[in-house]
């Protein structure tokens, strides 16, 4: 049991070093087998974002320092979960948790892909400029 545990952390380690190749994967994956380009991106996405919190939060430790990454990311998403559901409830007098999961969810992607390049281009120009 422990050498698949190894096995399971190196490939989620591999693959949230790149977290565009999961996503070309999924997607192309779920495009043949459906031919539904909506429900493969949505899919890309939810898969891909699982690997975007661990690459994120790694090159936030990198560059910042400390262990608060993960965390932090995770906050983010708590504190948008929780205004959202306060603005839905606000509004519509009712409160959907699967609504507001997945539009964080898919925000969230949107965002840590953003800050994934700019940690990337960040940390790559800084190991340039200490050698």
């Amino acid at each position: 049991m422990g050498a698949l545990w190894e096995v399971v952390k190196q490939a989620y380690g591999y693959l949230s070093v790149f977290p565009f190749i999961p996503f070309a994967a999924v997607y192309i994956g779920t495009y043949l087998y459906s031919r539904d380009r909506k429900q493969s991106i949505q899919l890309a996405i939810d898969v891909t974002m699982v690997f975007l919190i661990g690459s994120v939060s790694g090159l936030f430790n990198q560059l910042f320092g400390g262990s608060f990454g993960f965390y932090g990311v995770l906050l983010v998403m708590l504190i948008g979960a929780g205004l959202l559901g306060n603005l839905q409830h606000r509004t519509k007098g009712r409160f959907d948790p699967v609504r507001i999961v997945r539009v964080v969810w898919r925000v969230g992607f949107f965002v840590l892909a953003v800050l994934y390049i700019i940690f990337l281009i960040v940390g790559l120009i800084r190991s340039i400029v200490q050698v």
